[in-house]
């Protein structure tokens, strides 16, 4: 099942980023928002802090094609994304319009280990 990661920075303010913690907790996340991620085929979403910097996990099913999800078209989503703006700032290479930057793979354990097998039996 692939996984997709994406970075975010939060406003580097205490306050703020308590805040945010406190909104992205199990019952604060308004349910017509988990709901739509839900509906948009995504099947695990996760987010993770260090400082103020976000890494989000998303794992989706194979073939899952982005463009097809609803979450866009909703005034919740709307809502929620106008809440989470509080809290939020765009990384310095994010283009126009662009919160969450896609991040690349840059290392594999099970690839390197696959790839030193395979030079070893050749």
């Amino acid at each position: 099942m692939p996984r997709h990661y994406y970075a975010l920075d939060l406003r580097d303010e205490e306050a703020a980023i308590a805040e945010y913690e406190r909104l992205h907790r199990p019952g604060n996340v308004w349910p017509e928002i988990a709901a739509s991620i839900q509906a948009s085929g995504i099947e695990e979403m996760e987010i993770f802090r260090t400082g103020n910097r976000l890494v989000m996990v998303v794992q989706v099913p194979n073939g899952y094609d982005a463009s097809a999800t609803r979450q866009n078209d909703d005034p919740m989503n709307h809502a929620w994304e106008a809440l989470m703006d509080r809290y939020q700032q765009r990384l310095p290479w994010s283009e126009t319009g662009q919160k969450w930057v896609p991040m690349t793979r840059i290392f594999s354990l099970t690839e390197t280990l696959a790839a030193d097998l395979h030079a070893k039996n050749v």
